[in-house]
C-alpha cells in the first residue's frame, strides 16, 4: 500500500446490525455508509473497478502505478502538505492498486469527516499526475518489485499463481513486472486514469461516527458535478485452465518454500462457503491438520497454512509450507499425504464445527474496525455481491456438512499445482 502517513489503529468498532444506507447520484457514484457511534473515529473506503483484471503484460501493474503518482499531489496542493493536513486530521490517507480493485482508504477523528472526505475528492478527481514524478516512482515501484524477489515467500507465491492462472491476468503481479515498468510512460499513467476514474466505476464508503444523510450531501457536493454514463460491461475473460504439474525453482534461501495450489470458486460461487471451510481444516491456525500434523507432530514445517481469497474470477486454494531444506523432500510427501487423506475420508462433526467457529470468528473480528468495515462495504459492491453478503456468508458456511467439505476437496484438490523455492539440494 503506498501510505502516505502511518498511525496507530483508531480504534475499534463493533459493526452495528443497521444503520447502512447506500445512495446511487445521478452520475452513477456509489455511496454507501454505516453510522458506527461507537468509536468516535471515521474511515473511508473509495474503491474503483480497476485492478489486474483489465491489465496486461505489456502494462502489468498501471493501476498500481497510477496510484503512485497520484498520492504525489494534486493541482492544489502536494504530496508532504496532503499528509500534514491529514495528520493535522489525527488520520491516515493511501492508496493502491489491487487485482479486481483499486482506490483511496483514508481514517481521521470523526469531527474531520468533512475535511478527508474532501481530501479523498480531490485525491481521486484532482491528481496533478505529474510528469516529473512518474520516473521517480517507477524507480521506487522496481526497488519494491526486487525486494519481493528477494524475498522467498512472496516470491513463491508470485511464481504459483503465474503456474496456476497462465494466460488469465490475475496471472499478472499488481506491482507489474521490470519489463512493464519500463514501458509505462506519463501518457499512460494519464490515460489509464481517465479510463478508470469515472463515477459509474466507483464506490465511495463511510464507516464511523457519521450522519448518512449530511455524508451523502457531501459526497453529493464533492462528486456529484463529475460526468458519469452507464456502467460497461466487463468483457468476458476465458477461464484459467493449469495444467498441474510440479515446478521446482532453486534460490538461496535458509527455508525451502512448498506451496500446492489448484483452482477454487469465485467470491459468489455456491462452493464458495465449503471450499473455505475446507482450507480452515487444513490450515485454520494452529488447529489446522497441516500446522498440527506437519509442525507439531512430524516437526516437518516452520510454517504451515492454507490460504484461499477469492475474487470475482476463479480464486486459488493455496497449501503452503515452509521448510527445512534437509526436510523439504519429506515435507512435500507428507503434504500430498493430507489433501490424500481429506478427499478420501469425511471430517467428523467435531473437526467440522471447529473449523466453523474459527472462520466465522475470524471474519467477525476483521470487521470490528471502521476501517476494516468501510473496506468491505465497498469491496463487496465493487465485487457484485452486495453489502447483505456477510449475513449470507454465514448462513452459508453454518450449512455446510462434511459431504460437502469432501465434494469441495476432491473437486478443487484434484488438478494440482505444485511449486518448490529453496536451495539445491546438496550433492
Amino acid at each position: 500500500m503506498l501510505a502516505l502517513l502511518a498511525v496507530p489503529s483508531l480504534g475499534r468498532a463493533q459493526a452495528p446490525a443497521d444503520g447502512v444506507r447506500a445512495t446511487r447520484l445521478d452520475n452513477g457514484l456509489t455511496v454507501i455508509v454505516r453510522e458506527n457511534p461507537v468509536a468516535p473515529v471515521v474511515a473511508i473506503a473509495l474503491l474503483v473497478r480497476m485492478g489486474s483484471r483489465w491489465e496486461t503484460p505489456d502494462n502489468a501493474g498501471i493501476s498500481n502505478f497510477t496510484h503512485a503518482v497520484m498520492v504525489k499531489g494534486t493541482t492544489k496542493r502536494g504530496g508532504a502538505e496532503i499528509a500534514e493536513t491529514v495528520a493535522g486530521l489525527g488520520g491516515k490517507i493511501s492508496a493502491a492498486g489491487d487485482v479486481d480493485y483499486s482506490g483511496i482508504q483514508a481514517s481521521a477523528l470523526a469531527r474531520f469527516w468533512r475535511e478527508l472526505l474532501e481530501m479523498t475528492a480531490e485525491l481521486s478527481l484532482q491528481p496533478k499526475l505529474a510528469a516529473e514524478e512518474v520516473d521517480r516512482e517507477r524507480d521506487w515501484l522496481l526497488s519494491r518489485l526486487q525486494r519481493r524477489r528477494d524475498n522467498a515467500p512472496s516470491r513463491a507465491f508470485d511464481e504459483l499463481y503465474r503456474k496456476v492462472y497462465g494466460a488469465h491476468p490475475y496471472a499478472l503481479p499488481s506491482l507489474g513486472t521490470r519489463e512493464s515498468l519500463a514501458r509505462i510512460d506519463h501518457a499512460a499513467i494519464v490515460a489509464w486514469y481517465r479510463a478508470f476514474y469515472r463515477p459509474e466505476r466507483m464506490t465511495l464508503a463511510v464507516s464511523g461516527q457519521v450522519s448518512s444523510s449530511e455524508v451523502v450531501a457531501e459526497a453529493r457536493r464533492l462528486f456529484g458535478a463529475a460526468p458519469g454514463a452507464a456502467l460497461p460491461p466487463d468483457p468476458a475473460l476465458a477461464p484459467p485452465r493449469p495444467a498441474g504439474g510440479r515446478t521446482v525453482i532453486d534460490a538461496p534461501a535458509q527455508q525451502t518454500q512448498i506451496l500446492v495450489g489448484g483452482l477454487a470458486p469465485s467470491l459468489d460461487h455456491p462452493d464458495h462457503a465449503a471450499v473455505k471451510v475446507l482450507s480452515t481444516i487444513l490450515g485454520g491456525g494452529m488447529a489446522g491438520r497441516l500446522f498440527v500434523e506437519l509442525r507439531d507432530r512430524s516437526a516437518l514445517a516452520y510454517t504451515a497454512a492454507s490460504y484461499y481469497d477469492p475474487v470475482r474470477e476463479p480464486g486459488v486454494l493455496v497449501l503452503y509450507l515452509g521448510s527445512a531444506p534437509a526436510n523439504a523432500a519429506q515435507a512435500e510427501q507428507a503434504l500430498m499425504r493430507e489433501v490424500q487423506k481429506i478427499r478420501d475420508v469425511a471430517v467428523s462433526a467435531d473437526e467440522l464445527a471447529r473449523a466453523k467457529g474459527y472462520l466465522l470468528g475470524r471474519y467477525q473480528m476483521d470487521r470490528r474496525t471502521n476501517e476494516r468495515l468501510a473496506w468491505y462495504l465497498a469491496f463487496y459492491e465493487i465485487e457484485g455481491v452486495g453489502r447483505t453478503y456477510p449475513d449470507r456468508f454465514r448462513r452459508q458456511v453454518e450449512a455446510v456438512t462434511p459431504a460437502d467439505v469432501q465434494r469441495a476437496a476432491r473437486t478443487y484438490l484434484s488438478t494440482l499445482t505444485t511449486l518448490v523455492l529453496g536451495p539445491a539440494p546438496a550433492r
